[in-house]
């Protein structure tokens, strides 16, 4: 068997791809594209008390230090507090592909913070109209911004989820301004009374994301994660910030049994969907699981139609992210290993960014420790080619 060189050089011999990576969104995204006479309705960055927050109307949604962390001395709640004290690399082109140069990794899929990891935080703006050219204006300012190198950013859009035909006009417009996957919430009916993802009603989108070529990517975060937010023991904000951001996990394990058990897959054979931020080394476990209860369940004899149990299905076509295990990775990456990618989460709290408060290892060196034993062919997949052909990276 041959294996990866223990030699810190994985990042020189693959064109890595790290498949989750965040957008600081500039200050200018949605005041330089919505129509001026939604007033302050639309999004835009206000100083407040010292820090930089995203207002909309007199509410502040959202504070772009809390998801700008690389390389800051503190844990959340601290943050930084303007965009003068976040480092430029998370929202300046220029300087992302410096950053990544830096660290060795050749391309980055983009994920956004402020429309929520679902898109669910547009539907806080109450007009429909607005809500929709928020959506547009989002995606064409990622379409902009990833134009410096479109060979090593990977563009994904943001959808309207709770319009079914404006979902499926925004993704094929926007597919065709070079997007490259699409972001959806795991758990759509946790907003807006939207019925659940094994639901039929959401096949015609599938079908339009099946015939452009692109994969749907449930991220965590993208359900409704208040109740899971609560502290209910009064253990502390950053015990429980820890907490739900480990259980944040298990969410996406429920939008994995919709999509297995409701027969997606089945029906849609071509689509590829992606688990991002969710962690990979509790697959095996729960396929297992998933085929367990299948076939004792009789699921077969209720839906002749399916030709493959969960495992299998997933195997075809659903793919998951890691960017912090190591002791778990080794049955999930000699099973599945056509379907695990790498990430590291810049420039998020809990990211592969070390900083004076976070001692995690840099990019490099961790994906050395935890994949330099492993089959050569494998590292060159998990680090590259599984997510060049979900992703269409050359």
């Amino acid at each position: 068997m041959t294996t990866a060189s223990t030699a810190n050089d994985l990042f020189d011999r693959y064109r890595v791809i790290d498949v989750d990576t965040h957008l600081t969104e500039p200050p200018d995204v949605w005041t330089t594209r919505v129509a001026a006479k939604w007033g302050d309705l639309v999004p835009h960055i206000e100083r407040r008390d010292g820090e930089d927050a995203w207002v909309v109307g007199d509410k502040v949604i959202f504070k772009p230090g809390f998801v700008s962390m690389a390389g800051f001395d503190g844990t959340v709640p601290e943050h930084p507090a303007t965009y003068d004290d976040i480092p430029r690399a998370c929202f300046e082109a220029g300087a992302r592909l410096k950053h990544m140069d830096d660290l060795g990794i050749y391309a980055q899929v983009l994920y956004p913070n402020v429309g929520g990891f679902g898109s669910q935080t547009f539907l806080r703006l109450d007009e429909p109209a607005l809500m929709l050219e928020c959506v547009a204006a989002y995606n064409d300012f990622l379409i902009d911004w990833t134009s410096a190198a479109a060979d090593r950013f990977v563009p994904v859009m943001a959808l309207p989820f709770w319009d079914l035909d404006a979902s499926i006009a925004e993704l094929q417009r926007c597919a065709a301004n070079g997007h490259k996957a699409v972001l959806f919430p795991s758990q759509p009916h946790d907003f807006a009374d939207q019925p659940a993802l094994c639901h039929k009603h959401w096949d015609p989108l599938w079908a339009a994301a099946q015939e452009a070529g692109l994969p749907i990517s449930f991220h965590i975060g993208g359900q409704d994660l208040s109740g899971l937010a609560k502290d209910r023991g009064e253990i502390g904000v950053k015990a429980n910030f820890a907490r739900m951001s480990s259980l944040s996990f298990i969410e996406n394990c429920k939008g994995l049994a919709e999509l297995l058990f409701g027969g997606i897959c089945h029906r849609f054979p071509k689509l590829d969907f992606v688990s991002v931020e969710s962690g990979a080394g509790w697959i095996p476990s729960l396929l297992e699981a998933f085929d367990w209860q299948w076939r004792n369940g009789g699921v077969g004899k209720e839906h002749p139609e399916y030709d493959l149990l969960p495992s299998e299905y997933f195997r075809r076509q659903v793919y998951a992210c890691f960017w912090f295990e190591q002791g778990m990775m080794g049955r999930a990456l000699e099973l599945y290993p056509d379907n695990i990618l790498y990430e590291t989460d810049f420039p998020h709290p809990t990211s592969m960014s070390p900083g004076p408060a976070t001692p995690a290892l840099p990019p490099r060196e961790f994906a050395t420790q935890a994949l330099g034993a492993l089959p050569e062919a494998t590292v060159a997949k998990v680090l590259h080619d599984n997510a060049a052909r979900v992703y269409d990276v050359h």
